[in-house]
């Protein structure tokens, strides 16, 4: 980064914040807030989530030694709760704040520091000045010894750097400064130009196999086909924007930002130098990718009417994810295809396993998507045995939610979810909105009302016409025989024996009384007893036998279990019949009871389905 100080000064920040990476092995942080203009008894906090992440992360637990002062004099200060407190400050003297923020989650949700890499988001390192969020911010990173060979990626606006990004830069209001992450370390750096629009992508921990270049090349049709998406030749809202991505051993996620994005990856899914293949986890990872970015309209700007301010003392709710996360998580793969980085193959592959994922949830007939998106906050976010059960993934019942209004929309002949996207940015111009909006919209523009299909689809438990509205579209969706842990109803973890980690609801396994917890041992077959390591083992031992024993570990107790294995008998047909009437929605109760739980996808009238890819 070269030296940079803004042209034309910003309106004077009332608010200083200065971080410094003080203590990297200790994982320190040290934070210097002055607050220019302080309320009598002024008050701070600390948020206790970060938009975009639903859960409540009590990020206050890694705050210490707060301290205050005014002039030469100590300020007390009184904890008001978890994460404010008040300052026995008087209007007539600036008061400053310190203290220290330990920084050992390396994920994008939070803060990290160690002796290669600093980083963090302002919602885990700056305190709010309550009366003040509205007004300009500044903040100083400053460079230690320690760290005299790092470098710094922020998407914030510099107003005084040096060459390598340390120094002064402002932010017009809290939510501006904290949805500016900050990136350091001696990562890789890129640039390119989409649409008129500068471009950075920052790497760490890449292997020196890492192919920068085709990474570069391939995010770059990725932003080009999203800024044409919502813009056509138009401008995108941002002047700039800021990849910052941390390459582990194991690691897969991403959060969006107003003009940048925090991911991480294995290292093993970045692209390699010599290597042009795509890989599975370097198509995921492009689907992230995309999917960070598309957030960047879809729920930072255009959002719900619930985030047009956001409360950071608690939960916010809405019914919506499963129109910001769901219909994000479409748009990622199919954007893919359209900036020609993956095949028809290959979308129709990444969209099987969503509708597996989605048929192979019992918690679908539990929760309706609306519901589920209510409660990110106690059961997506805080997934334990029985979340499978419970509950259905906003993300993927969204993302086929959209698929399902894209492909009416377009059998109907008047218009595409495309258009709709676009409708409601312009409806709203980039900002909040309700369920009530994209209802209008959709009757606007397909010339009838979508309300029935929105009422079963979203807020009902009954099975989407999947296989109807695809096969008017090119694509034949067939039952298969799924594997033997669906069958069973299990999700497990195979290390020399099987570790039970989910059973599913009505499935053989919960009939025969197995639990999540259970270690599966061995199997008890007729006369014979036999020892097992993995679910195949299971089909090898019982051969032709349906009934047999299971035989398990449970809290120190060896326990045999009758347990009823599944007759390989052929999957019930869900081939589309005779399409329905355009105007009528599908009864969401109809054949639900012989859906599979297992499907695959394959072509039949490639030029329907390049019309709907196209």
């Amino acid at each position: 980064m070269t030296s940079s100080r803004a042209a034309t000064p910003a309106s004077r920040a009332a608010l200083h914040y200065r971080i410094e990476p003080s203590d990297l092995h200790a994982h320190l942080f040290s934070v210097t807030l002055t607050i220019d203009e302080p309320a009598h008894g002024q008050e701070v906090s600390l948020p206790v989530w970060i938009p975009g992440s639903y859960l409540v992360r009590e990020f206050s637990k890694n705050l210490q030694n707060l301290k205050a002062r005014q002039g030469r004099r100590e300020v007390p200060l009184v904890q008001l709760d978890k994460h404010r407190w008040r300052v026995e400050s008087t209007q007539a003297k600036p008061l400053v704040l310190t203290y220290s923020v330990c920084a050992y989650d390396n994920s994008v949700r939070t803060a990290w520091l160690d002796a290669s890499r600093g980083f963090f988001n302002g919602t885990s390192l700056c305190l709010r000045v309550h009366g003040h969020e509205h007004g300009p911010h500044s903040l100083e990173l400053a460079s230690t010894p320690d760290t005299a060979a790092w470098s710094v990626a922020t998407g914030l606006s510099a107003l005084d750097v040096d060459a390598q990004g340390f120094g002064q830069y402002t932010a017009a209001s809290y939510d501006e400064l904290v949805d500016c992450p900050v990136e350091m370390g001696s990562f890789w750096i890129g640039s390119f130009t989409a649409c008129g629009v500068a471009h950075r992508f920052v790497v760490a921990g890449a292997a020196p196999s890492f192919d920068g270049k085709r990474l570069l090349a391939d995010t770059q049709k990725i932003c080009e086909a999203n800024i044409r998406f919502w813009h056509g030749d138009g401008k995108a809202p941002f002047k700039n924007y800021v990849f910052m991505l941390n390459a582990v051993g194991d690691g897969y996620g991403g959060l969006e930002h107003r003009n940048s994005t925090a991911l991480i990856c294995g290292r093993r899914d970045l692209p390699r130098v010599g290597d042009a293949r795509s890989s599975e986890g370097y198509t995921t990872l492009l689907g992230l990718i995309c999917h960070e970015y598309f957030h960047t309209w879809n729920v930072k700007r255009l959002r719900p009417a619930e985030f047009a301010a956001y409360d950071y003392t608690g939960e916010n709710y809405t019914q919506l994810l499963w129109f910001f996360e769901g219909f994000t998580s479409y748009y990622d793969d199919l954007l893919l295809r359209r900036a020609g980085l993956i095949d028809d193959a290959t979308y129709l592959k990444l969209i099987t396993k969503t509708i597996n994922q989605v048929l192979q949830t019992p918690g679908r007939h539990v929760q309706s998507v609306a519901q589920a998106s209510f409660d990110a906050w106690v059961k997506y976010y805080r997934q334990d045995e029985n979340t499978p059960n419970a509950t259905v993934s906003y993300y993927t019942k969204g993302s086929l939610v959209a698929l399902c209004l894209d492909l009416a929309l377009r059998r109907d002949g008047k218009a595409t979810l495309d258009d709709v996207m676009r409708a409601l940015w312009a409806r709203t111009e980039g900002g909040p909105m309700a369920e009530s909006d994209l209802r209008e919209v959709l009757r606007e523009l397909a010339g009838r009302p979508f309300d029935e299909e929105l009422q079963q689809w979203v807020h009902g438990l009954g099975e989407l016409p999947l296989a109807e509205l695809l096969a008017a579209h090119g694509v034949t969706l067939k039952g298969e025989t799924a594997q033997l842990a669906q069958q069973l109803g299990l999700r497990v973890a195979e290390n020399h024996s099987v570790q039970i980690k989910t059973v599913l609801r009505g499935s053989a396994a919960e009939k025969a009384g197995m639990m999540a917890g259970d270690e599966w041992l061995g199997l008890a077959v007729q006369d014979q007893e036999w020892r097992i390591a993995r679910l195949d083992d299971v089909a090898f031992y019982a051969g032709a036998h349906h009934s047999v024993n299971a035989l398990v570990a449970r809290d120190g107790r060896l326990l045999r279990l009758a347990l009823q294995l599944p007759r390989h008998a052929a999957p019930a047909g869900v081939a589309a019949g005779p399409a329905k009437p355009a105007h009528k929605p599908s009864d969401p109760h109809a054949g639900a009871a012989a859906a599979p739980d297992t499907i695959s996808l394959s072509p039949a009238d490639p030029a329907a389905l390049s019309r709907w890819l196209g």
